[in-house]
């Protein structure tokens, strides 16, 4: 008897050792760059456009000061809040398609807020908002490790002021590319 309670005793311990292999972190290749040619204003000869992202993106479309993706990399937030509003959704969907296309390619987001709020605080509030930002890239297909989220709470303001327009200036999320 005490064989047999030795033998399935080894037998659990044998099955509960196997296990399926260990994911590991392998870099992610970059897609060869193809220089575009433009055929007509706002459109090139790789499916990239000028208003948006769509078939194969470049992987320096975010430097082209003409496109989306450089012209709008800020979610602006109310007061206290941390709520995407809905009319950043399009310029979030086209990041998110731009980085889908280039898994290479790696942004930070940076939280920031306005100067009301003790330091702590804004340094949770702009983390917050960073993470926002974060999960709806997510949801939209960015794979997790191309993103970097940081907070600089009140540090790190856009326009200096002490007015409700310099407030609302602060209060956002900046998408910024790594390497840039």
């Amino acid at each position: 008897m005490r064989k047999w309670i030795i033998a399935a005793a080894l037998v659990v311990l044998a099955a509960g050792c196997s296990s399926t292999p260990e994911k590991t972190d392998t870099p992610v290749e970059e897609r060869p760059v193809t220089p575009a040619t433009t055929t007509t204003p706002g459109a090139t000869t790789s499916g990239a456009t000028t208003s948006g992202v769509t078939g194969t993106a470049l992987p320096t479309l975010h430097k082209d000061p003409t496109n989306i993706l450089a012209k709008q990399r800020s979610v602006y937030f109310e007061y206290d809040e941390f709520v995407i509003k809905d009319q950043y959704r399009p310029m979030i969907e086209a990041h998110a398609k731009y980085l889908q296309a280039n898994r290479g390619l790696r942004i930070t987001l940076q939280g920031n807020t306005d100067e009301r709020g003790t330091r702590e605080y804004n340094i949770a509030l702009g983390q917050k908002r960073a993470d926002a930002v974060k999960k709806t890239l997510v949801l939209l297909g960015v794979q997790e490790a191309q993103i970097e989220t940081v907070s600089f709470g009140k540090e790190k303001p856009r326009r200096d002021g002490h007015d409700e327009t310099s407030w609302a200036e602060n209060r956002r999320v900046d998408i910024v590319y790594i390497g840039e």
